[in-house]
């Protein structure tokens, strides 16, 4: 690649992006220069990061790799990328949204023939939804609940129902989402809907609204899964209902660490390999729901973070 210069998609200030540019170079030894094909907004977090919510104890802790600047602002940030080397292979990589950069070799993950660019951008959320199945399996036949209708609250549903008869509910308060459900082999409801007494519960929505609800749903001795972040939001949770009296436990999942029960003998790398085989089913393009240039995101991702409408996964184009 002889470009002179790699343009980059920059938190210039809380609710503010711009397209910055900056001197390219060439990849050293241990190196691979990378041409971006398409890229993910990952839009609960990089809401929080647009809007420069990241609370000032997690300004390190939600570095993501290959960022530039620091939390609120000036910031480039994203972690969702597919590209291709300078030898023609399609890559995955946990990178901002950029057209062109240099990685160390180990960095990239190869993306299996059967998965297209695009559809290769959820990788990083369906690493979150298998880490978060590691960390609480369904077993045969349980009765599973999913709150939120996001990306990675479909995903989760979407594992899940493949369990030998288990039986899985996704939550959400938009009712379109149940057509995506049916697509992905799970049931749909409403949360005042939802069937109570469930053996296991992730919430996925990032309010605390939908960590009550998945409170509720919980069965006697139940887990309840908390894959959400709130960024600087204080979250209320209702402890003093049935949380004593059920016995219920409530746990965090967060990708940053390979799940326990895996961590002896699975890397990240291996997870995220997992992710890309996973996405070889094409049933999930169905969480592919809108697409820009990558010139234009600083108006997307204020667009978005100001009206997310339906949107779940929202992909960005570099050519």
């Amino acid at each position: 690649m002889s470009a002179a210069v790699e343009r980059a998609f920059w938190v210039a200030a809380p609710g503010r992006g711009e397209i910055r540019t900056a001197a390219a170079r060439r990849p050293g030894a241990g190196e691979v220069a990378v041409r971006a094909l398409a890229s993910g907004i990952s839009r609960g977090t990089e809401s929080l990061v647009f809007r420069g919510a990241v609370p000032q104890s997690q300004h390190e802790v939600m570095r993501c790799p290959f960022q530039e600047g620091v939390f609120p602002a000036p910031v480039k940030y994203g972690y969702a990328m597919t590209g291709e080397t300078e030898d023609g292979a399609r890559v995955f990589c946990l990178h901002p949204h950029q057209d062109r950069f240099v990685l160390p070799r180990d960095a990239v993950v190869p993306i299996p023939d059967a998965v297209p660019d695009m559809r290769a951008v959820m990788a990083a959320n369906m690493e979150t939804a298998v880490n978060a199945l590691w960390d609480a399996p369904p077993r045969i036949g349980d009765r599973v609940a999913v709150v939120g209708g996001g990306v990675v609250g479909c995903f989760v549903a979407a594992l899940a129902a493949r369990h030998p008869a288990a039986r899985v509910e996704l939550i959400d308060l938009n009712p379109r989402r149940k057509a995506i459900a049916a697509t992905l082999g799970a049931g749909f409801t409403l949360p005042d809907a939802a069937t109570p007494d469930a053996d296991l519960v992730f919430h996925a929505s990032g309010t605390g609204g939908g960590l009550a609800t998945a409170l509720r749903l919980a069965a006697f001795e139940a887990t309840v899964l908390d894959l959400s972040w709130y960024g600087d939001a204080p979250v209320s949770v209702p402890l003093g209902e049935n949380f004593h009296s059920r016995r219920l436990v409530l746990r965090a999942s967060q990708v940053g660490h390979v799940a326990q029960s895996r961590r002896a003998n699975r890397s990240r790398r291996d997870r995220l390999a997992l992710a890309l085989e996973l996405l070889s089913d094409p049933v999930f393009d169905c969480l592919l729901t809108g697409m820009s240039r990558f010139e234009d995101l600083p108006n997307t991702m204020a667009r978005l973070v100001a009206d997310p409408s339906d949107t779940l996964c929202h992909v960005v184009t570099y050519r």
